[in-house]
Formats: structure tokens, C-alpha cells, sequence
């Protein structure tokens, strides 16, 4: 079995559902769209694997689906915990230029406006009513007065000017100092 190379984990399992091997993920995403789409996962245990996912549907912020091979609710709490992951090939496509999955943003340098290298996207995080950048810290080189910490930036217009995918590059209203 060839393992796919874009492999991204897309969330957890947290439990069964019901009595018939149902199992309830949690999403890392709030739409879960690629969980509802895409019909065969891959979870980490007890070995990575691929499975079948059937009758996937939002339920009370999970997602509840049916997997190959799991019969019952014993089979199904044996899979607590493991990780689901997607081929990113197989992510739904976006309806827009300015629409990103986070796993397209996570290793672009940051620049703010002034050309200041503020650092690399090293994670993505939500706080509920958006999405945040989070930025390794980097030397603030000619001004020693500024330390490098690391940097919380909300993905939100009035402060990311322009994504770059080919450039390799996000563009932000964000001072050294902030």
C-alpha cells in the first residue's frame, strides 16, 4: 500500500457514535469539508492506514461516520484518538483566489509593508470569529531595541495585504513592534 505524500491531518477521532460502529471526529476545521467530501481516510491506529468513510455528516460540531472494517461500538472506541488525516490532492477546490486551507499558508515567510522580515507561518490556529498566523520569531535585525518574539497576526483584510502562494510570501500591515 503506497502512502500518499500529501498526507494532513484533518482531525481526531473523539469517540463512538451510536451502536453499529459509528465514530465521531473532530473536525480542525469548522466547515469539515473535506471530511464530508472525500470518501477514503487514513487513520494513524493502530498502524497508518487507509479506510472507507461512509454516511459522513455534521453532528453538533463533529463529524459522525461509518468506516470499513468498523462493525461495532467496541471497534469504534478502540479508534479514540487517532488521527485523521486527507490526501491534500483531494481537498475540495475553493471558490476563490482569496481562500486558502491553512496547510497552503503554514512555511510562507511574512513581510510587513515596510519590507521587514517578520518570520515563517509555523502554525495556523482559530480564536472562533477568525483564523490567526502563527509566526516564528526571527532576529529583528537594526533594531537590537525590539526583541524577536513570537507573533499572533489575525488572518483578516484589514491587516494581510496580499497571500503570495508562488512567491512563497504573505504580505501583512503588522510593525516589528506590535
Amino acid at each position: 500500500m503506497k502512502i500518499p505524500e500529501d498526507l494532513v491531518q484533518v482531525g481526531f477521532v473523539s469517540g463512538a457514535y451510536g451502536i453499529v460502529g459509528g465514530v465521531r471526529v473532530r473536525p480542525f476545521s469548522s466547515e469539515a469539508d473535506a471530511l464530508l467530501k472525500v470518501k477514503s481516510w487514513w487513520l494513524d491506529k493502530p498502524a497508518l492506514r487507509e479506510v472507507g468513510a461512509r454516511n459522513a455528516k455534521l453532528h453538533g460540531g463533529d463529524v459522525v461516520v461509518r468506516l470499513e472494517g468498523v462493525a461495532d461500538r467496541e471497534l469504534a472506541e478502540a479508534l479514540k484518538g487517532a488521527g485523521v488525516f486527507i490526501p491534500q490532492s483531494q481537498f475540495p477546490a475553493l471558490d476563490g483566489e482569496d481562500e486558502f486551507y491553512w496547510t497552503e499558508l503554514i512555511g510562507l515567510d511574512v513581510q510587513n509593508l515596510q519590507g521587514e522580515h517578520l518570520g515563517k507561518v509555523t502554525d495556523m490556529m482559530s480564536n472562533g470569529p477568525q483564523s490567526i498566523l502563527r509566526i516564528s520569531p526571527v532576529n529583528a535585525e537594526g533594531h537590537p531595541e525590539v526583541e524577536a518574539q513570537e507573533r499572533l497576526i489575525p488572518f483578516v483584510d484589514a491587516f494581510i495585504i496580499k497571500v503570495d502562494k508562488a512567491a512563497k510570501q504573505i504580505t501583512v500591515d503588522w510593525g516589528l513592534d506590535y
